[in-house]
């Protein structure tokens, strides 16, 4: 199982969007998906038609109440997605964890049990919009962290910052996480500043980008008003035929580093 925390402290920047329909690409292809929301607002939960009624247990339970996350997790309208809702009161898990011990390590421990039974293959977790104690746990719980990154003037500088913090996570509590990738989202050919900012990007960090990336497009921006991932809501259109590409790098990614993985352990040996 891999955890993969989607985040990027910058709002607006397709994050939600790409938690949503790049776990629905990969149950898509039989991966076997759980979507944890952790952002207060609850967007990835609507957005898969879950609305407040069918939030019966959340993540806040799961985290302050020590609630097993298997019962925690309802099925969706997509097979093999599940998901870990979320609630408003969330936003105030930072107030009432102030003293608590452990308190970074909630939802990786919460997570442990689901490791243990091999229940998914991979765990989004998609964060809120700023690097709170509900960002620290999901970087925490992580195995690699996905980024998703708008093509604007300011790109650049929210990077820099929320790579600073993952430098920070690896050093006080998980030094095994990585970044998984950097995903170029909200690209609009039309325009010289998206072709700007993304070669500036691959010029700074390389192979770290994938090469998907996921176009300005209106199909995707309807989608979750009708409850729906982009990829149920039109699979043919320009931004959904994106996430699934995406979805093929991200396994390509996990299967190249499985493989490194037991080279070197080969080479330990």
């Amino acid at each position: 199982m891999r955890v993969l925390a989607i985040a990027n402290q910058k709002g607006g920047v397709g994050k939600t969007t790409t938690t949503i329909n790049l776990g629905t690409a990969l149950s898509a292809v039989g991966e076997r998906v759980l979507l944890i929301d952790s952002d207060p607002q609850g967007n990835a939960s609507t957005g898969l038609g879950v609305g407040a009624a069918m939030r019966v247990r959340t993540l806040y339970d799961v985290i302050m109440e020590d609630f097993p996350i298997a019962e925690a997790a309802i099925g969706t309208a997509i097979p093999g997605l599940d998901l870990v809702p979320a609630e408003p009161d969330l936003s105030g898990v930072e107030l009432e964890l102030a003293q608590a011990p452990r308190r970074a390590f909630r939802l990786r421990d919460a997570l442990e049990p689901a490791r243990g039974a091999q229940t998914y293959d991979y765990v989004l977790i998609d964060c809120p919009p700023s690097l709170n104690v509900l960002t620290l746990n999901a970087m925490t719980a992580a195995d690699a962290v996905l980024v998703p990154l708008q093509c604007e003037f300011f790109a650049l500088e929210g990077l820099t910052q929320l790579l600073r913090t993952v430098e920070r996570v690896r050093g006080a509590l998980n030094p095994a996480l990585e970044i998984q990738g950097v995903v170029l989202t909200m690209y609009d050919k039309r325009n010289s500043l998206s072709a700007q900012v993304a070669s500036d990007v691959r010029q700074h960090l390389g192979d770290l980008v994938y090469q998907t990336v996921i176009p300005r497009n209106v199909r995707v921006s309807e989608a979750p008003s009708f409850g729906k991932p982009a990829l149920i809501y039109d699979l043919k259109c320009a931004g959904s035929q994106a996430y699934l590409r995406l979805a093929r790098e991200v396994i390509g990614r996990e299967r190249d580093r499985s493989i490194e993985s037991g080279a070197s352990s080969g080479e330990a040996l």
